[in-house]
């Protein structure tokens, strides 16, 4: 009964002494966790201050779209469009440090995680080596060594209790497994999130050198002097005069594709060119522009069209025209592939579509955007929904950075030269770009 009782208590003992040495080795991460915290919060603080910072520059950007067309408003605009470019590339610089302090913060939760499981496991196995060093007495040997059975009762009451004890670590050990588990899930996503953050980064670079290219290029243009400046918005008037005229004659000589097998209006089958992000920036421009997504002119007879026939040949304008600064992503509105890319500027005096892309949809239509800074793709080059297909700008007939986007019935558009068709003559001639008849131009509001 004595060495039965003695096995019992000194089984109780050795469970008791491994507790109190896991709860002894616990070392508490509290403090370092905190420093990391307190630097994750400061890091937010600049990226608020900094946001901050980027809606003023989009103030400062509407405002400058009202004023006249100057060399000084122009440059103004590039700068501020840089200026905001920066501003965001801060964001995204503090928003990849705060990402890598979560990241230090979560491994060092794991590596307390795995040492606690550590400790666990050997207890486990102490307390397990424990039971079978005394389940080598019998249970005839432990009632004959027993001086009553009330002595007998208590000692097997001692044994449940402490086969629960271990149950109940058992569980604990399972539960602290799996929080490992969904923590190194954390940890996997949190990393992901961090590549995607450096994709926006390597982007949002590029977006900034492009503001700058810009920028030279029209200092270039005009040797920083107002009156050459208007004398090259007045000479891509008249260019631009001459090939709105060629291109409506080319266009009107076109077969009808009429609109059999298109999407009906309505139905939503096309995204916004842009990313979520961006679009959400538009309802703060509401109060300028007169609608929530960045439309600086709509489609058709609009009054700027109406207010300058000899722009648009008196026929309207044929796509919406979205405001963006130079360098913004610009997405493919539908999954599909690239039927043509082009740069009409690398024809001199042609003042048109700059650079554009073409894709065509599978579901009927086309869609068109011009006035790139960049192109990201490839003609014959399948693209998803949501795809990064350039960067806007303002290359070709353009006063200012924006999306020429337009839709079209897939069967009609084509990629040509004007001069392929009646022999035109205009600076624009030997310029490859997309052609319609006139029925195949659609409203692109119709199918947003």
């Amino acid at each position: 009964m004595v060495q039965m009782t003695f096995r019992t208590h000194a089984l109780q003992f050795a469970y008791l002494s491994a507790a109190f040495l896991l709860l002894a080795s616990f070392v508490s991460p509290a403090h370092a966790q905190s420093d990391i915290q307190a630097q994750i919060e400061e890091h937010n603080a600049k990226i608020k201050a900094i946001e901050d910072e980027i809606a003023t520059f989009q103030n400062q950007l509407n405002i400058l779209g009202t004023q006249k067309q100057t060399l000084q408003t122009t440059i103004k605009t590039i700068d501020t469009s840089r200026a905001q470019t920066t501003s965001q590339l801060k964001v995204t610089q503090n928003q990849i440090s705060a990402s890598n302090l979560k990241l230090k913060q979560l491994s060092g939760e794991i590596t307390q995680t795995e040492y606690e499981i550590e400790l666990d496991r050997q207890i486990l196995a102490q307390s397990i080596r424990e039971i079978a060093e005394a389940d080598t007495t019998s249970l005839s040997e432990r009632i004959f060594s027993s001086q009553s059975l009330g002595d007998l009762w208590s000692a097997v009451d001692s044994n449940m209790a402490l086969n629960e004890a271990l149950k109940k670590h058992t569980a604990d050990l399972t539960d602290a497994k799996e929080d490992l588990s969904e923590q190194r899930t954390a940890e996997d996503k949190t990393k992901s999130q961090l590549t995607d953050l450096n994709t926006k980064l390597a982007n949002e670079k590029k977006q900034l050198d492009i503001a700058i290219a810009e920028k030279n290029k029209l200092l270039a243009q005009t040797k920083s002097q107002e009156t050459v400046y208007q004398d090259l918005i007045a000479k891509k008037r008249a260019e631009q005069k001459t090939f709105e005229a060629a291109l409506n004659a080319l266009e009107s000589g076109l077969t009808s594709v009429g609109s059999v097998g298109i999407p009906a209006i309505g139905t939503g089958v096309l995204s916004w060119p842009y990313s979520a992000e961006f679009m959400a920036t538009c309802r703060g421009k509401s109060a300028a522009l007169g609608n929530n997504y960045c439309i600086t002119q709509y489609f058709g007879n609009t009054a700027f069209s109406t207010a300058n026939p000899q722009i648009y040949n008196g026929s309207g304008h044929n796509a919406i025209d979205m405001g963006s600064p130079v360098g913004t992503p610009i997405q493919s509105a539908a999954s599909g592939t690239v039927l043509g890319i082009g740069n009409t500027d690398a024809v001199p005096g042609c003042y048109s579509f700059g650079k554009w892309v073409v894709v065509k949809h599978g579901n009927g239509l086309a869609t068109l955007y011009a006035h790139l800074s960049s192109i990201n793709v490839s003609s014959g080059q399948a693209v998803s929904m949501g795809q990064v297909i350039g960067n806007s700008g303002m290359t070709g007939y353009a006063t200012g950075p924006h999306l020429h986007f337009g839709v079209y019935v897939a069967s009609g558009i084509q990629i040509m030269s004007l001069g392929d068709y009646r022999g035109a003559t205009s600076p624009c001639a030997r310029a490859t770009m997309p052609v319609a008849p006139k029925d195949a131009y659609l409203n692109p509001m119709s199918y947003l």
